[in-house]
């Protein structure tokens, strides 16, 4: 199945703040870590989406979602930031790829991926990187899609239950796909 990956304005995040609630609560029950704490209920979860416009609008952040089909439910969403302090301007950090646990397993993750990758690298973004739960599921995918392991560090995150889990940080020069 193809996934439908579209960029988000601030409006449109305005507008889809509760559809983005109701998926960044599935991800974490499901028990991703991506920040937030067992019993992140749907009023946190949209103040939070509430908290990127001012960089979607000055543009060092950049968000997409993805949707099985056109006007279905949002099943997925990554974005990554961009440096604004003047030595780093030409790195972003891959943020919040997330996937609704009924959708994963058709490619949603790996279509995201591509497309943030593809965007930077047409950004000028020339250096991404990353940090992901050491053990997850998505160092598969960052392997497979190219990223480079750079290292681990101990204790980096609590997992939602609030246990300390180690993270990988990775790292990928994007070039823009051939189009």
């Amino acid at each position: 199945m193809t996934s439908l990956v579209s960029p988000v304005t601030a409006a449109e995040l305005a507008a889809h703040r509760d559809e983005l609630a109701d998926l960044l609560v599935a991800v974490v029950r499901e028990g991703s870590s991506l920040g937030f704490l067992t019993g992140l209920d749907h009023a946190a979860a949209a103040a939070w989406w509430e908290t990127l416009l001012p960089s979607l609008r000055d543009g060092t952040l950049a968000l997409w979602v993805s949707r099985p089909a056109e006007g279905a439910p949002v099943d997925g969403t990554v974005a990554w930031a961009r440096e604004t302090k003047p030595n780093g301007r030409h790195r972003a950090e891959l943020r919040k790829l997330m996937v609704h646990p009924a959708a994963r397993g058709r490619g949603t993750a790996r279509a995201l991926l591509a497309e943030a990758e593809d965007a930077a690298a047409r950004a000028g973004v020339r250096l991404l990187f990353l940090d992901t739960e050491t053990g997850s599921g998505a160092e598969h995918l960052y392997r497979a899609a190219g990223w480079t392991e750079a290292g681990t560090i101990p204790d980096y995150a609590a997992d939602p239950d609030g246990r300390l889990h180690p993270t990988t940080l990775y790292y990928k020069h994007p070039s823009p796909r051939p189009r």
